[in-house]
């Protein structure tokens, strides 16, 4: 029996970010030169490296430099580009949380976005908000896993696990979870339906 219901944030909840040229424009960097150097660094990032030390790690990349006061306009402008969230997506978890399923956030982020998705109005549907900057432990690594399912106090076959990543799916399910590959919110309302969570 599904007791939990656990989401990405990410292209989940959220769309994917549109802000990489407005951050490449505030480094003076040209955008495909950027965006390759941001995703080059952002698995450190989400495994906890502090702000400054990815945006001069990303910098370096593009024979850029930062100091403190720019790496804060860039957290700020990254933090606003991935809280842009789909309608429908929201709408889910309002008729979930309606209906008193309880439901957690295990999202691969820095631990600056996580301060700043407790601020926002979602949130609150949410019984436990899991980043993995805090942790300093990211999907799919096993022991992020075992950590939420830590926090909920629940056994991994009563926690049902959206993704839109398949290795994160992939590791949900090797860690006992049930897990499915992330399609939408009416493909995930024919899943809840499935495993008894939505009538």
């Amino acid at each position: 029996m599904v007791r939990w219901v656990v989401f990405d944030y990410g292209e989940v909840i959220s769309r994917r970010t549109t802000a990489l040229p407005a951050i490449a424009a505030l480094l003076d960097a040209d955008q495909p030169e950027f965006k390759e150097a941001y995703f080059a660094e952002r698995f450190s990032y989400d495994w906890g490296r502090p702000d400054l030390e990815y945006w001069q790690a990303v910098a370096a990349r593009l024979g850029k430099s930062v100091d403190a006061e720019l790496s804060e306009r860039l957290t700020r402008a990254d933090v606003v580009g991935w809280s842009e969230t789909v309608p429908e997506s929201v709408q889910l978890l309002e008729d979930l949380h309606r209906q008193g399923v309880t439901m957690a956030v295990l999202s691969n982020a820095p631990s600056s976005f996580g301060r700043a998705a407790e601020q926002t109005n979602w949130a609150r549907l949410f019984k436990h908000l899991i980043f993995s900057g805090d942790l300093r432990l990211a999907k799919p690594d096993a022991g992020i896993y075992r950590a939420l399912l830590e926090a909920l106090d629940a056994p991994a076959e009563e926690c049902l696990f959206f993704d839109d990543r398949q290795e994160n799916v992939d590791g949900a399910s090797e860690a006992g979870l049930h897990a499915e590959r992330w399609q939408g919110a009416e493909a995930a309302r024919a899943t809840l339906r499935t495993h008894g969570v939505l009538p």
